[in-house]
């Protein structure tokens, strides 16, 4: 039986990529003959003989060298102890977060940043406004937040409609602040970066909110207190 593996929304088969003795160029090609919707961004060859290492958003998959067969899961150096491809993912996720641009997040700085963190957030989410409610300790700790939305009840529920409305306030980081509250921000429409933002949080495998990515794209999933955050943060600075 095929198994059948999820990429961005789509359900592929694993055996989905007839082509014999692919090079680089041709597994691209296959996959855009496969999987036309998909979006491939690097495809390099990986630590192991024959399989190549495939970049989908935030996401990395292994294709063979023979475009036949696409493996979705993680690369473990058994001597090492280390998991490969999360030390990559980092790097994709990082990326990812780089090509959206600040401009499509809600950034609250402090006068003096010493760390920055992206964090998928949902406006209805109870950690998330525990989260918010401390935002002056983490200002205070230098931390700069980059918020992005990802209302878990899914598109065209209450929670996605007022991350729109918030998005699209005159003043948004208060829109925000008020609707962490519980305030109803007032209805509005607009371009928005909402469906990106929700597209980044599927390809980073986003399960709840917040969801904290750190600059090396690593991510710390849940809530936080600052101090905390601080000392992960420093920890991750401190190892290559």
């Amino acid at each position: 039986m095929k198994k059948v593996i999820k990429i961005a929304g789509l359900s592929l088969l694993a055996l989905a990529l007839p082509v014999a003795h692919a090079d680089e160029a041709e597994i691209r090609a296959a996959l855009a003959k496969s999987m036309p919707s998909v979006k491939v961004g690097a495809v390099t060859p990986s630590e192991i003989s024959g399989l190549f290492e495939v970049t989908v958003g935030g996401n990395i998959f292994y294709v063979s060298e023979n475009g036949k067969y696409l493996i979705q899961g993680h690369m473990v150096d058994v001597a090492a102890r280390t998991d490969l491809t999360e030390e990559k993912l980092g790097g994709a996720r990082k990326q990812a977060l780089e090509k959206l641009g600040v401009d499509k997040m809600i950034v609250f700085k402090p006068k003096i940043s010493k760390y920055t963190v992206s964090i998928f957030t949902d406006i209805d989410c109870g950690y998330c406004r525990k989260l918010h409610s401390e935002i002056d300790t983490y200002m205070a700790e230098g931390i700069t937040i980059q918020y992005l939305f990802f209302p878990r009840a899914g598109k065209g529920s209450d929670s996605y409609q007022k991350a729109i409305s918030v998005w699209c306030a005159d003043d948004r980081k208060a829109a925000l602040t008020a609707a962490k509250k519980g305030g109803a921000p007032a209805v509005k429409t607009c371009d928005n970066p909402i469906d990106e933002h929700m597209q980044l949080a599927e390809d980073f495998e986003v399960k709840g909110t917040p969801m904290i990515v750190t600059e090396k794209g690593n991510i710390f999933p849940g809530y936080l207190p600052a101090k905390q955050l601080v000392e992960a943060l420093e920890d991750e600075k401190s190892k290559k």
